[in-house]
């Protein structure tokens, strides 16, 4: 059984003023969600660093599964999962995950090469100065 209106007969210009209306209340309480996120998952990683938990960081990935789960739960982008994708696709290369990855990289091999803090700073404005270049490539190519 399901709960949400059936889109195929619904006037377009309100089910477009619905979505409207129903994004903004999911954004709400997205914030609301991502607000209280910070202090609990830190008062929640403080928990973890000074107890000794079943395993390390029990209480704090804990935290993050509820946050997943919620994040789930409110489905901000409903309201497109009916429409055409268009040309948004996320290069896996250039997540938020992948970028630190990279960056941390960096980091780890100048810290272990005893680089300076000058050498770590260079290494990593190189590799920043070479991610602006790939995407300025490929936003160069995605226009063309």
């Amino acid at each position: 059984m399901t709960l949400t209106p059936t889109r195929t007969n619904a006037d377009p210009r309100w089910q477009f003023i619905r979505d409207v209306l129903v994004f903004q209340v999911k954004l709400l309480l997205d914030n609301v969600r991502d607000f209280a996120l910070v202090p609990v998952s830190l008062g929640a990683a403080i928990i973890d660093l000074v107890f000794k938990g079943e395993r390390e960081g029990a209480l704090f990935y804990k935290v993050l599964r509820w946050g997943a789960h919620s994040e789930e739960v409110i489905d901000v982008y409903s309201a497109i999962e009916h429409h055409d994708p268009g040309d948004f696709q996320v290069n896996p290369e250039y997540t938020v995950d992948a970028v630190i990855a990279r960056l941390e990289g960096v980091l780890v091999r100048e810290c272990e090469k005893g680089g300076t803090a000058a050498s770590i700073k260079a290494a990593m404005d190189r590799a920043i100065d070479q991610l602006h270049d790939e995407t300025a490539k490929l936003g160069r190519k995605n226009h063309e």
